[in-house]
């Protein structure tokens, strides 16, 4: 298909592991593809990856979800094999440069970061890089592939299908043998912690986790089209309710939460919730607000911090108490259609096994607080003085 349709060059991304070694049927079957494809008349880079650091990559979300989740784990030996990963970021520009060599030959290029680690190694990184503790790690000989998918399957989002592969190709030292095209392509890759650290920063510039939020121009984060197991595990509450009030007068209710007026239901288990907050060492609710119905990009607003304004659509808070993860409150309001409907969001992406137990802990109290919360909030937006329906004109006062 390539010859007939005068193609320049394929490029194929495929896995890395030696040619002469008994590789796993996974890294073979993709050795194959490379080779099939360097069959035809049209030239074929192959560039061979191990591990690529950025959420939706398998091995990436694995070596998350495991370290996460668990603060002691028995391992197949094969945590013990040596990997060269390398940054999403570096296999893009290598991506982008090769796509525009010329020449007839298909060659392969070996790419790899500048850190060979072995798995254990990498688990223990990324959990000081998420904040998490050192996590015990007992390797032993006894766990089968077949057994190891299935306790990743169990353990993890990761369904045990996809995870099978990928544990028999980590039996094997990933290596690159040749670093001349790597170091050519890219003089300076990125090495494996700062790799993480880009993976994570899914919360900065006010953007929510970026696979349920907009997406980020960071390739190392999640995007739409991922897997839902992309991108860290991420909890969310949402509540919709429809009003005939504006949204600019919705908006306005939004705007006032906290402070004085509070949270409109249960301002007394809120108020607890500070102390508690206030008696780890946290902020606590003693901030308060500045204005009592305007709100500013960056302001604080008891233990949150404004992250995004867009009157009058869009709130987005970002809890800055003291949790076991991320946490953000988030109003939209859409007034697009005959009525207006407010959308209010609660995410946590948890930190570690404490913060999966914190959230369900909670869950059987969000019903009771986040659900009244968004009701009252439109019944406030309708009971303002002066308030106006939806498509009306506010009279401007004389």
């Amino acid at each position: 298909a390539a010859d007939s349709q005068g193609l320049g060059r394929i490029i194929y991304l495929g896995g890395l592991g030696e040619d002469d070694t008994e590789l796993s049927s996974h890294l073979d079957s993709r050795h194959e593809v490379g080779r099939l494809l360097a069959a035809g008349d049209t030239p074929v880079t192959e560039l061979r990856a191990a591990v690529i650091i950025g959420s939706g990559s398998v091995s990436f979300e694995m070596l998350r979800y495991l370290t996460e989740v668990l603060p002691a784990m028995t391992t197949p030996k094969w945590v013990r094999s040596l990997c060269q990963p390398i940054a999403i970021r570096d296999v893009l520009t290598i991506l982008v440069a090769v796509a525009g060599e010329d020449g007839s030959e298909s060659k392969i290029v070996e790419i790899g970061g500048p850190d060979v680690l072995s798995y254990q190694d990498m688990m223990q990184t990324y959990a000081q890089v998420a904040g998490l503790r050192k996590r015990l790690i007992v390797p032993v000989p006894v766990l089968s592939p077949g057994l190891s998918s299935l306790w990743i399957g169990l353990v993890t989002p990761l369904p045990s299908g996809v995870a099978r592969p990928l544990v028999e190709s980590l039996k094997h030292d990933v290596v690159v043998s040749d670093c001349q095209e790597m170091d050519r392509l890219v003089p300076d890759p990125l090495p494996f912690k700062d790799s993480v650290e880009l993976a994570l920063s899914r919360y900065d510039d006010g953007e929510v986790v970026t696979r349920w939020s907009d997406a980020g121009a960071s390739p190392a984060l999640a995007i739409p089209s991922d897997p839902d197991w992309a991108g860290g595990s991420v909890m969310v509450d949402t509540q919709e309710v429809s009003t005939s009030a504006s949204a600019e007068d919705v908006f306005w209710a939004v705007s006032r939460i906290g402070g004085e007026v509070g949270y409109y239901t249960f301002n007394w288990a809120w108020a607890v919730r500070g102390w508690i907050d206030t008696l780890f060492g946290g902020i606590g609710l003693r901030r308060g607000r500045r204005h009592p119905e305007v709100v500013h990009q960056g302001e604080s607003l008891d233990f949150w911090r404004v992250n995004v304004v867009e009157p009058p659509h869009r709130l987005l808070l970002a809890a800055e108490m003291k949790l076991p993860g991320e946490a953000f409150l988030e109003w939209v309001v859409d007034d697009s259609e005959s009525t207006t409907r407010l959308r209010q969001t609660a995410y946590f992406a948890p930190r570690g096994l404490l913060g999966r137990l914190y959230w369900y802990a909670l869950l059987p109290f969000h019903g009771a607080i986040f659900g009244p919360m968004a009701k009252r909030i439109v019944e406030a937006a309708a009971s303002r003085p002066g308030a106006i329906e939806t498509g009306e004109e506010r009279t401007p006062p004389r």
